[in-house]
């Protein structure tokens, strides 16, 4: 398996067409990483994943040849608050690297929770050419605590009908809630 997943991207054919469709319903179910466990994943600039490894492929419940070449959103969970990727991906876009709780989405609809340490990738010119993350197991007592905060953002979210509008309440609600802590989104994970 992990052969496969090494080739690099530009040798595989792309998807199929409407072979991304999702439509799964959460199970309610968690999944969960070992200790010692690290998923690792790489993207390209638009999100499409060029490598994971045998973890990733695993707590994912897909198959390596769904993955390659997916967008990482395939693994995006409908309760995780769309502010906190528009701050991870803007991060990352301005080459910083960013330190993230994240719910992700198996394929048959389980959830888990993952710590991700996300960075750009460089060429020799200091050009971004895609994205790496590792994500280990996050500590239960640092969930608790984010698990209100993300339903807070998502609540702001839904309460607009308009996406954009919601999406702009919640990251408005996520800058406050870290200006009234005197603290950047990487220095908050991290006092969790």
């Amino acid at each position: 398996m992990l052969a496969t997943l090494t080739r690099p991207f530009a040798a595989r054919p792309a998807a199929k067409p409407g072979k991304l469709a999702r439509h799964v319903t959460p199970t309610g179910v968690e999944r969960k990483l070992g200790e010692d466990e690290i998923i690792v994943s790489k993207t390209d600039l638009k999100g499409r994943i060029t490598y994971g490894n045998e973890v990733f492929v695993r707590i994912s419940g897909f198959e390596e040849e769904t993955l390659l070449g997916a967008p990482h959103s395939i693994l995006r969970h409908p309760d995780m608050p769309r502010a906190v990727f528009k701050l991870l991906w803007d991060t990352i876009a301005a080459g910083e690297e960013i330190f993230a709780y994240v719910v992700n989405l198996s394929r048959n609809g389980d959830h888990y929770w993952v710590f991700a340490h996300v960075t750009p990738s460089f060429d020799a010119r200091g050009k971004i050419v895609g994205y790496h993350s590792n994500r280990r197991m996050p500590r239960p007592e640092a969930l608790a605590k984010v698990r209100p905060l993300y339903a807070a953002l998502l609540a702001a979210e839904r309460a607009e009908k308009d996406r954009r509008l919601g999406l702009e309440r919640s990251s408005e609600l996520l800058h406050r809630t870290l200006r009234d802590a005197g603290m950047a989104y990487d220095e908050f994970v991290f006092s969790l």
